[in-house]
Protein backbone atom coordinates (compact mmCIF):
# COMPACT_ATOMS: atom_id res chain seq x y z
CA UNK A 1 0.00 0.00 0.00
CA UNK A 2 2.55 2.34 0.60
CA UNK A 3 4.45 1.57 -2.65
CA UNK A 4 1.38 2.00 -4.12
CA UNK A 5 0.84 5.91 -2.26
CA UNK A 6 4.05 6.92 -3.85
CA UNK A 7 3.27 5.68 -7.61
CA UNK A 8 0.11 7.99 -6.57
CA UNK A 9 1.64 10.72 -5.62
CA UNK A 10 4.63 10.62 -8.50
CA UNK A 11 1.92 10.76 -10.77
CA UNK A 12 0.28 13.75 -9.44
CA UNK A 13 2.99 15.92 -9.34
CA UNK A 14 3.80 14.55 -13.21
CA UNK A 15 0.22 16.17 -13.85
CA UNK A 16 1.14 19.28 -12.59
CA UNK A 17 4.80 19.91 -14.03
CA UNK A 18 2.61 18.95 -17.33
CA UNK A 19 -0.26 21.38 -16.75
CA UNK A 20 2.10 23.90 -16.04
CA UNK A 21 4.17 23.50 -18.81
CA UNK A 22 1.10 24.31 -20.93
CA UNK A 23 -0.23 27.12 -19.44
CA UNK A 24 3.31 28.77 -19.84
CA UNK A 25 3.38 27.17 -23.71
CA UNK A 26 -0.22 28.98 -24.09
CA UNK A 27 0.94 32.27 -22.86
CA UNK A 28 3.93 32.27 -24.89
CA UNK A 29 1.68 32.02 -28.07
CA UNK A 30 -0.67 34.38 -27.23
CA UNK A 31 1.86 37.24 -26.28
CA UNK A 32 3.82 36.04 -29.65
CA UNK A 33 0.02 36.73 -31.52
CA UNK A 34 -0.02 40.28 -30.25
CA UNK A 35 3.21 41.29 -30.89
CA UNK A 36 2.98 40.34 -34.55
CA UNK A 37 0.32 42.30 -35.12
CA UNK A 38 2.04 45.58 -34.42
CA UNK A 39 0.82 48.78 -33.05
CA UNK A 40 -2.35 49.65 -34.41
CA UNK A 41 -2.90 45.93 -36.12
CA UNK A 42 -5.89 44.59 -36.80
CA UNK A 43 -5.43 41.34 -35.59
CA UNK A 44 -7.00 39.25 -37.66
CA UNK A 45 -5.94 36.19 -38.75
CA UNK A 46 -4.50 35.43 -42.14
CA UNK A 47 -6.78 33.84 -45.03
CA UNK A 48 -4.69 30.46 -44.12
CA UNK A 49 -6.25 30.38 -40.73
CA UNK A 50 -2.82 31.19 -39.08
CA UNK A 51 0.78 31.59 -39.22
CA UNK A 52 2.81 29.45 -41.13
CA UNK A 53 6.73 29.04 -40.41
CA UNK A 54 8.06 30.13 -43.56
CA UNK A 55 5.14 33.49 -43.28
CA UNK A 56 7.44 34.04 -39.96
CA UNK A 57 10.93 33.29 -40.96
CA UNK A 58 10.33 36.09 -43.66
CA UNK A 59 12.37 39.22 -43.28
CA UNK A 60 10.24 42.62 -42.34
CA UNK A 61 10.01 45.09 -44.50
CA UNK A 62 12.20 48.15 -43.95
CA UNK A 63 10.73 51.38 -42.87
CA UNK A 64 10.01 54.29 -45.19
CA UNK A 65 11.77 57.80 -44.38
CA UNK A 66 9.41 58.74 -41.86
CA UNK A 67 10.20 55.45 -39.59
CA UNK A 68 6.52 53.58 -40.94
CA UNK A 69 6.08 50.45 -42.41
CA UNK A 70 5.13 50.33 -46.14
CA UNK A 71 1.21 49.68 -46.29
CA UNK A 72 0.57 46.52 -48.65
CA UNK A 73 -0.88 48.92 -51.36
CA UNK A 74 1.96 52.05 -52.05
CA UNK A 75 0.74 55.26 -53.37
CA UNK A 76 2.56 57.18 -56.07
CA UNK A 77 1.87 61.24 -56.55
CA UNK A 78 0.25 62.05 -59.51
CA UNK A 79 3.06 63.82 -62.20
CA UNK A 80 2.24 67.09 -62.84
CA UNK A 81 1.34 67.70 -66.35
CA UNK A 82 4.21 68.64 -69.19
CA UNK A 83 4.19 72.04 -71.23
CA UNK A 84 3.69 68.94 -74.33
CA UNK A 85 0.85 67.76 -72.75
CA UNK A 86 -0.88 70.31 -72.24
CA UNK A 87 -3.24 70.56 -75.41
CA UNK A 88 -6.54 71.86 -73.65
CA UNK A 89 -4.46 74.94 -73.25
CA UNK A 90 -6.24 77.95 -74.94
CA UNK A 91 -4.42 79.86 -77.43
CA UNK A 92 -2.60 83.09 -76.49
CA UNK A 93 -4.90 85.94 -76.70
CA UNK A 94 -4.47 88.16 -80.18
CA UNK A 95 -1.86 90.95 -80.42
CA UNK A 96 -3.35 92.65 -83.47
CA UNK A 97 -6.69 91.70 -84.86
CA UNK A 98 -8.85 92.85 -87.65
CA UNK A 99 -10.25 96.18 -86.72
CA UNK A 100 -6.56 97.62 -85.59
CA UNK A 101 -5.14 100.59 -86.55
CA UNK A 102 -1.69 101.74 -85.44
CA UNK A 103 1.51 101.88 -86.36
CA UNK A 104 2.32 98.28 -84.80
CA UNK A 105 -0.22 96.87 -87.81
CA UNK A 106 1.76 99.13 -90.13
CA UNK A 107 5.24 97.52 -89.56
CA UNK A 108 3.00 93.82 -89.15
CA UNK A 109 2.12 94.61 -93.71
CA UNK A 110 5.74 96.10 -93.95
CA UNK A 111 7.03 92.79 -92.80
CA UNK A 112 4.64 90.30 -94.81
CA UNK A 113 4.84 92.31 -97.47
CA UNK A 114 8.94 91.58 -97.37
CA UNK A 115 8.04 88.08 -97.52
CA UNK A 116 5.73 88.22 -100.42
CA UNK A 117 2.19 87.46 -98.92
CA UNK A 118 1.40 90.88 -98.59
CA UNK A 119 1.28 92.87 -101.71
CA UNK A 120 0.66 96.47 -101.29
CA UNK A 121 1.98 99.34 -98.98
CA UNK A 122 1.42 99.70 -95.78
CA UNK A 123 -1.76 101.26 -94.41
CA UNK A 124 -1.73 100.59 -90.83
CA UNK A 125 -5.19 99.46 -90.92
CA UNK A 126 -5.81 95.99 -90.19
CA UNK A 127 -8.54 94.57 -93.04
CA UNK A 128 -9.75 91.67 -95.13
CA UNK A 129 -6.67 91.75 -97.03
CA UNK A 130 -3.84 92.03 -94.15
CA UNK A 131 -5.90 89.13 -92.36
CA UNK A 132 -5.16 87.15 -95.30
CA UNK A 133 -1.92 86.96 -95.48
CA UNK A 134 -1.24 86.83 -91.84
CA UNK A 135 -3.45 83.46 -92.59
CA UNK A 136 -0.83 82.63 -95.24
CA UNK A 137 2.00 83.52 -93.57
CA UNK A 138 0.71 81.10 -90.63
CA UNK A 139 0.19 78.22 -92.73
CA UNK A 140 3.70 78.43 -94.12
CA UNK A 141 5.35 78.51 -90.59
CA UNK A 142 2.82 75.43 -89.28
CA UNK A 143 0.85 77.44 -87.10
CA UNK A 144 -3.03 77.75 -87.20
CA UNK A 145 -4.47 80.09 -89.82
CA UNK A 146 -6.39 82.33 -87.53
CA UNK A 147 -5.96 85.72 -89.49
CA UNK A 148 -4.89 87.39 -86.00
CA UNK A 149 -1.82 88.04 -84.55
CA UNK A 150 -0.87 85.90 -81.91
CA UNK A 151 2.51 86.01 -79.42
CA UNK A 152 3.77 83.25 -81.73
CA UNK A 153 3.07 84.38 -84.93
CA UNK A 154 4.81 87.84 -83.70
CA UNK A 155 7.40 86.07 -82.87
CA UNK A 156 7.86 83.76 -86.13
CA UNK A 157 7.21 87.10 -88.46
CA UNK A 158 9.80 89.09 -85.77
CA UNK A 159 12.75 86.44 -86.91
CA UNK A 160 11.10 85.56 -90.44
CA UNK A 161 11.79 89.05 -91.83
CA UNK A 162 14.02 92.15 -90.89
CA UNK A 163 13.35 95.43 -89.69
CA UNK A 164 11.65 97.67 -92.15
CA UNK A 165 13.29 100.71 -93.49
CA UNK A 166 11.52 104.37 -93.43
CA UNK A 167 10.15 103.76 -97.15
CA UNK A 168 8.76 100.52 -96.91
CA UNK A 169 6.76 101.65 -93.69
CA UNK A 170 5.52 104.55 -95.61
CA UNK A 171 6.35 104.37 -99.57
CA UNK A 172 5.00 107.14 -101.70
CA UNK A 173 2.81 104.89 -103.45
CA UNK A 174 2.05 101.67 -104.24
CA UNK A 175 0.57 102.58 -108.21
CA UNK A 176 3.11 104.32 -110.15
CA UNK A 177 2.04 107.94 -110.61
CA UNK A 178 0.14 108.90 -114.06
CA UNK A 179 1.99 111.86 -116.02
CA UNK A 180 0.54 115.37 -114.63
CA UNK A 181 -2.34 116.91 -116.59
CA UNK A 182 -1.38 120.23 -117.61
CA UNK A 183 -3.71 121.98 -114.50
CA UNK A 184 -1.53 120.22 -112.25
CA UNK A 185 2.02 122.37 -113.20
CA UNK A 186 1.18 125.36 -111.57
CA UNK A 187 0.27 126.41 -107.79
CA UNK A 188 -0.52 124.09 -104.92
CA UNK A 189 -2.93 120.94 -106.36
CA UNK A 190 -4.29 117.85 -106.02
CA UNK A 191 -3.92 116.12 -108.68
CA UNK A 192 -5.59 112.84 -109.19
CA UNK A 193 -5.60 110.54 -111.81
CA UNK A 194 -8.34 108.15 -112.66
CA UNK A 195 -5.90 106.40 -114.74
CA UNK A 196 -3.00 105.44 -112.16
CA UNK A 197 -5.68 105.71 -109.44
CA UNK A 198 -3.13 108.27 -107.22
CA UNK A 199 -2.82 111.29 -105.50
CA UNK A 200 -0.51 113.53 -105.90
CA UNK A 201 -0.07 117.01 -104.10
CA UNK A 202 1.94 119.06 -105.96
CA UNK A 203 3.59 122.74 -105.39
CA UNK A 204 4.27 124.18 -108.63
CA UNK A 205 5.11 121.12 -110.50
CA UNK A 206 6.84 119.48 -108.14
CA UNK A 207 5.70 116.40 -106.17
CA UNK A 208 5.74 116.74 -102.51
CA UNK A 209 3.54 113.50 -101.03
CA UNK A 210 1.37 110.69 -103.05
CA UNK A 211 -0.86 108.07 -102.02
CA UNK A 212 -3.41 105.62 -103.62
CA UNK A 213 -6.91 106.70 -104.32
CA UNK A 214 -9.84 105.07 -105.92
CA UNK A 215 -13.36 106.20 -106.74
CA UNK A 216 -17.19 105.77 -107.38
CA UNK A 217 -18.73 102.84 -109.03
CA UNK A 218 -20.22 103.49 -112.60
CA UNK A 219 -23.41 104.50 -110.43
CA UNK A 220 -21.98 106.89 -108.60
CA UNK A 221 -19.04 108.81 -110.54
CA UNK A 222 -16.29 110.65 -109.52
CA UNK A 223 -16.59 113.55 -111.59
CA UNK A 224 -13.78 115.08 -113.53
CA UNK A 225 -12.67 118.60 -114.00
CA UNK A 226 -10.74 121.51 -111.79
CA UNK A 227 -12.20 122.22 -109.03
CA UNK A 228 -10.97 123.78 -105.70
CA UNK A 229 -11.11 122.83 -102.05
CA UNK A 230 -14.22 124.47 -101.04
CA UNK A 231 -13.82 123.25 -97.20
CA UNK A 232 -12.82 121.18 -94.84
CA UNK A 233 -13.34 118.97 -91.91
CA UNK A 234 -11.09 116.61 -89.85
CA UNK A 235 -14.11 114.95 -88.27
CA UNK A 236 -17.58 114.32 -90.99
CA UNK A 237 -20.44 111.80 -91.56
CA UNK A 238 -21.95 111.60 -94.70
CA UNK A 239 -25.30 113.01 -94.25
CA UNK A 240 -26.65 110.61 -97.19
CA UNK A 241 -25.02 107.38 -96.68
CA UNK A 242 -24.10 107.67 -92.51
CA UNK A 243 -20.31 106.62 -93.20
CA UNK A 244 -17.88 108.50 -92.00
CA UNK A 245 -15.27 110.57 -93.81
CA UNK A 246 -11.92 111.46 -91.68
CA UNK A 247 -10.17 114.26 -93.05
CA UNK A 248 -12.57 115.38 -95.75
CA UNK A 249 -11.81 118.24 -98.17
CA UNK A 250 -14.91 118.93 -100.20
CA UNK A 251 -14.40 119.77 -103.58
CA UNK A 252 -17.53 119.29 -105.92
CA UNK A 253 -20.47 119.65 -103.84
CA UNK A 254 -20.62 116.99 -101.76
CA UNK A 255 -17.53 115.05 -103.14
CA UNK A 256 -14.22 115.11 -101.57
CA UNK A 257 -11.40 113.40 -100.54
CA UNK A 258 -11.37 111.45 -97.68
CA UNK A 259 -9.66 108.74 -95.66
CA UNK A 260 -11.57 105.69 -96.11
CA UNK A 261 -11.21 102.10 -93.84
CA UNK A 262 -13.14 100.16 -96.10
CA UNK A 263 -10.88 101.37 -98.73
CA UNK A 264 -7.95 100.44 -96.46
CA UNK A 265 -9.78 96.77 -95.34
CA UNK A 266 -10.82 95.64 -99.46
CA UNK A 267 -8.70 97.73 -101.55
CA UNK A 268 -10.32 98.17 -104.79
CA UNK A 269 -12.50 95.23 -104.36
CA UNK A 270 -14.82 98.08 -103.48
CA UNK A 271 -15.61 101.72 -104.79
CA UNK A 272 -16.93 104.96 -103.16
CA UNK A 273 -19.95 106.85 -103.61
CA UNK A 274 -17.93 109.37 -105.67
CA UNK A 275 -15.88 110.83 -103.26
CA UNK A 276 -11.95 110.31 -103.77
CA UNK A 277 -10.89 107.65 -101.09
CA UNK A 278 -7.82 107.62 -99.65
CA UNK A 279 -6.45 104.31 -97.59
CA UNK A 280 -3.58 105.73 -95.71
CA UNK A 281 -4.90 107.68 -92.55
CA UNK A 282 -1.21 108.87 -91.55
CA UNK A 283 -0.52 110.57 -94.78
CA UNK A 284 -3.88 112.04 -95.58
CA UNK A 285 -3.69 113.31 -92.04
CA UNK A 286 -0.33 115.44 -92.76
CA UNK A 287 -1.76 116.05 -95.94
CA UNK A 288 -5.01 117.48 -94.57
CA UNK A 289 -2.87 120.08 -92.34
CA UNK A 290 -0.96 120.90 -95.51
CA UNK A 291 -3.92 121.56 -97.74
CA UNK A 292 -5.87 125.02 -97.66
CA UNK A 293 -9.31 126.28 -98.31
CA UNK A 294 -8.99 127.04 -102.31
CA UNK A 295 -5.97 125.26 -102.81
CA UNK A 296 -6.89 123.47 -106.59
CA UNK A 297 -8.36 119.73 -107.23
CA UNK A 298 -7.81 118.33 -110.70
CA UNK A 299 -9.39 115.09 -111.37
CA UNK A 300 -8.14 113.80 -114.82
CA UNK A 301 -7.45 110.46 -117.21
Amino acid sequence: MKRSSAVVRRGVVRRVVLAAASVALVASCTAQAAGTGGAGGSGSASPSGGSSASESATPEASPTDDGKAPSSSPTFPTPEPSDSASTGTPASPAVLKDGDENERVRELQARLRQLGVFDRAPTGFYGKMTAGAVTAFQKKQGLPGTGSVDETTWQRLLGASRKPTADELKPSTTNALDTPAPACLTGRVLCISKESRTLAWMIDGKVVSSMDVRFGSENTPTREGTFSVGWKAREWTSTIYHTPMPYAMFFSGGQAVHYSSDFAARGYAGASHGCVNVRDRAKLATLFDQVKVGDKVVVHW
